[in-house]
This record gives C-alpha cells, sequence and structure tokens, in this order.
C-alpha cells in the first residue's frame, strides 16, 4: 500500500537481541494496547459499520497475539512489565488534529503508519533470530503486521476522499520519519 519514508537499519535488530527477554515484554504491551486502541475506535464510531466490524476482528487478533507472546515470555520465565508510555506514540498523538472529520482520518491513518512500522521491524526481528519456532512465530506476526497497516488505509478510504488519504498520510509519514529517526535504539519495537 505504502512505504515508509525511514527504514529502521538492521543494527536495530542486534540491540533488541542484545535483551530479547525486554524487548518481549514490549511488545506483549504493544500488542495489548493495539487491542485496546481498536476496542476505543469501535467504540467512538458506532455509526460505522464497516469500521466497527474491522476493530472488533482487530482486537480480538492482537488479544490473540498478546495471548502468543505472554505464552512465549512464560515459557522463558518472564512476565509482564509494568506499562511504559511509549515516546514514539506519544509523539505520534500529537499529530492527530481535532475536529470530528480530522480526527478520524488522522487517527486512521497514525495506527496504518504504527501497524507498518511494527511490520517492518518485526521483520527485521524474524531476520535476525536463528531458525526455529520463535523465528517463524515472527514472520507470521510480520504479515499478519502488513493487513493491518492495510486496513486502516482502506479504512480512511471508506469515509474520506483519495486526495485527502494521499496528502494527509503522505505528511504524516514525513513526520513520522523525523520522530523515529531521533529515537535511540532500545529492546523495544519503537
Amino acid at each position: 500500500m505504502f512505504q515508509l519514508y525511514y527504514k529502521t537499519p538492521k543494527d536495530w535488530a542486534q540491540v533488541v537481541l542484545s535483551d530479547f527477554n525486554r524487548f518481549l515484554q514490549d511488545h506483549a504491551a504493544a500488542e495489548k494496547k493495539a487491542s485496546g486502541m481498536a476496542v476505543s475506535m469501535f467504540s467512538h464510531y458506532p455509526d460505522k459499520p464497516l469500521l466497527v466490524e474491522a476493530m472488533v476482528n482487530l482486537a480480538l487478533e492482537e488479544m490473540n497475539h498478546f495471548r502468543q507472546v505472554i505464552r512465549i515470555m512464560h515459557e522463558r520465565g518472564i512476565y509482564q512489565a509494568p506499562d511504559e508510555k511509549d515516546p514514539y506514540i506519544h509523539a505520534l498523538r500529537k499529530l492527530i488534529r481535532r475536529g470530528p472529520e480530522e480526527y478520524l482520518i488522522d487517527r486512521l491513518l497514525t495506527a496504518a503508519i504504527i501497524e507498518a512500522r511494527g511490520c517492518e521491524r518485526f521483520g527485521l526481528v524474524a531476520e535476525a533470530l536463528p531458525a526455529g519456532s520463535l523465528q517463524t512465530f515472527y514472520k507470521v506476526i510480520t504479515e499478519s503486521e502488513a493487513r493491518h497497516h492495510e486496513l486502516f488505509v482502506e479504512l480512511a478510504l471508506e469515509y474520506f476522499p483519495r486526495e485527502a488519504v494521499e496528502s494527509r498520510l503522505a505528511h504524516l509519514l514525513n513526520e513520522e520519519a523525523r520522530i523515529i529517526a531521533a529515537l535511540p535504539y532500545r529492546p523495544a519495537l519503537h
């Protein structure tokens, strides 16, 4: 659908592998928060049946991913960490405009970008992991995230003209590239 404007260097994955247990904790938190975001979306827009159905399905899928990551963590003898504010998500949320139409398009498009970034980074993790069940898991998660970012753009196109979606997406991608490039590497998704 669209390309991110900043490509994460492969060095990032080495930071993740250096503290993979911490990365798993962050991954679990990200899946839980993604499910919560989907619930928030279908709660906020009950008059948009396509969005409601898509977000109900997404909430369930993200919660299933959360369950899978928790299972991996427990197998490794680690548990959830306290939730922390994600500096990347926090910075992206500041870009969301107010006003009913602006808020909806920005929410959909920032969600698309977050999912695209997750797709890219889970793919880097899958490449960096040795062959085995963990690598397979991250390959599957990567494919899932690819579908998610496409879903949010498709929903935006349902409710807004293509030109408006493409223009706003380009602006948000530009801002996201600036944000992600400035963040230090850490054993976390963002």
